[in-house]
């Protein structure tokens, strides 16, 4: 997937299928969108492209980030999207809704058909919607197909929603949500070395950065990318009550690999949370906290089993 950082024309020789959104998560509602322009361009041989753009400060629209942008770009170039403008918001904020238009659609895409959810805005201050989108497009022969919004549990999936249940400790309806489960890839760095000294139990450390959503502190059942192959894995997201008592300890999140031995310092491996299995306590002693590891290790290892 070609990436654009600035509105400049797209190197495809053939005109364009554009989904347009902000796509943060790449939810199911994001991949309908996406998964249009995609289906559209290979039946009439066009190239599939997406127009999103990035908020200063690596920040999101409602709330932390979901994704990495690595993470946005590998699950959007998945769907088989071609070509993908990521401009800054200030470099097109002020664009009129014509402008947008005239510019974006038919200057950098040479767009033959646009795709999007029927609440799209675009142009300064969101001053067009879907109905301004049609009207300007049609002078150009863009047609304008409006994806209607993917549904859960009878409400419109959402990213606000998605930031909700991944907060509240609902892994199951987060990924439902996504369409994939959800994934960091943050970089691994060096603990306190607690869980290969004191409980023999080596974690990788992932720590989250200020700008990206938490999720609900806890235990999970995860699978994790090392070495070109899927671990199962499990993972601890909290401030570790038994080892650190105090108020403003840091939140942590350390993920135990059975049986595997590596350095892995330094690297981004993707690790997927598939199980919301407990809530993180203060237990008695180090051999309690060891043993619930190795029961959650346990765990991880028999629900990858079950799913072959």
């Amino acid at each position: 997937m070609q990436i654009y950082h600035t509105l400049t024309p797209a190197s495809a020789p053939q005109d364009s299928a554009v989904a347009l959104g902000y796509f943060d998560g790449v939810h199911s509602g994001h991949r309908a969108v996406l998964g249009a322009a995609v289906t559209y361009a290979a039946q009439h041989g066009l190239t599939a492209a997406a127009f999103t753009f990035e908020l200063p400060g690596n920040n999101s629209l409602k709330g932390g980030r979901i994704l990495s942008l690595a993470q946005k770009h590998t699950r959007v170039a998945q769907l088989g999207i071609a070509q993908y403008w990521e401009p800054s918001f200030e470099e097109f904020r002020a664009l009129s809704p014509e402008d947008f238009v005239r510019r974006v659609l038919v200057d950098c895409f040479h767009a033959k058909a646009v795709f999007c959810g029927d609440n799209f805005t675009f142009g300064a201050y969101a001053a067009g919607n879907v109905a301004l989108l049609e009207q300007l497009c049609a002078p150009y022969g863009i047609t304008v197909d409006v994806v209607p919004m993917a549904q859960y549990g009878g409400q419109t999936v959402s990213s606000t929603r998605i930031r909700a249940a991944l907060e509240e400790g609902r892994l199951d309806d987060a990924n439902a949500m996504l369409g994939k489960p959800y994934a960091i890839d943050w970089a691994v760095t060096h603990g306190k070395g607690i869980g290969s000294g004191k409980l023999g139990t080596p974690t990788i450390n992932q720590n989250y950065p200020a700008e990206a959503l938490q999720p609900c502190t806890g235990v999970y059942l995860t699978r994790i990318l090392l070495d070109g192959q899927w671990r199962p894995a499990a993972t601890g997201i909290g401030r570790r009550p038994t080892v650190d008592s105090s108020a403003n300890a840091a939140v942590t999140c350390e993920t135990f690999v059975p049986d595997y031995v590596g350095n892995v310092y330094g690297q981004t491996p993707l690790l997927e949370f598939h199980k919301y299995l407990c809530p993180v306590r203060k237990f008695n002693s180090m051999d309690e906290l060891a043993a619930l590891i190795h029961h959650a290790a346990e765990e991880s290892k028999a629900y990858f089993a079950a799913q072959h």
